[in-house]
């Protein structure tokens, strides 16, 4: 399969393979003690490319997401938190947008349980906005981009990266919800939103 940018041979890899590689990294970097950031990157090869860094997409991504959920499910702690949004995010980008979203609700849950920070939640919170608006459900993204909003100013402030990103799409998601029944200025809103922006942006926790 392949489903990165790396181009010729070196696009192409098993499925397994990539499944096992993620597992070793990630098991290496708890043996080792690992500070938070380095974990965290090791993560990241359950969803992106170690040789051009870009993010899995489509199949590939969902199919990694199903691969980790397997390898960490009943375990304890920070990996089934981790490994729901992983599968979460994967089954969105493999645009199966109702399974994404139950897994992230789900995964809200578990988090508030457990005591997760707040950055944590809010990233999740953020990625059921995604979900709620390719869904067509930009109401209910809205309700959940209030919350986001609210959080990030107690924990960043006004002004930070993070939050004016959430404002942005606050405001893509009204004009878009009072434009779709006009010809004129529908056709803006239906490449997208910036919600990609602000998923990146915040920090896997």
């Amino acid at each position: 399969m392949r489903g990165c940018a790396c181009r010729g041979t070196a696009g192409f890899a098993h499925m397994s393979c990539l499944a096992e590689q993620a597992k070793i990294l990630v098991a290496e970097a708890r043996e080792n003690n690992l500070a938070q950031k380095a974990f965290l990157g090791r993560w990241e090869r359950w969803f992106t490319c170690g040789l051009c860094e870009q993010r899995y997409h489509g199949v590939v991504q969902c199919a990694l997401g199903w691969a980790c959920w397997k390898t960490y499910v009943g375990r304890p702690g920070g990996d089934l938190i981790h490994a729901m949004r992983v599968l979460g995010n994967g089954l969105e980008s493999g645009g199966r947008l109702l399974e994404s979203l139950a897994v992230q609700e789900a995964l809200l849950e578990m988090q508030v349980r457990s005591g997760v920070n707040q950055e944590g939640q809010l990233a999740t919170k953020s990625g059921i906005s995604g979900c709620l608006t390719r869904m067509g459900r930009k109401k209910d993204a809205l309700r959940m981009d209030r919350q986001v909003y609210a959080g990030l100013v107690l924990v960043n402030g006004p002004l930070d990266q993070n939050t004016l990103t959430t404002v942005l799409q606050f405001v893509w998601l009204t004009l878009s919800s009072m434009c779709k029944n006009s010809p004129s200025c529908g056709h803006f809103f239906e490449s997208g939103s910036p919600k990609a922006g602000v998923r990146s942006a915040i920090i896997i926790s």
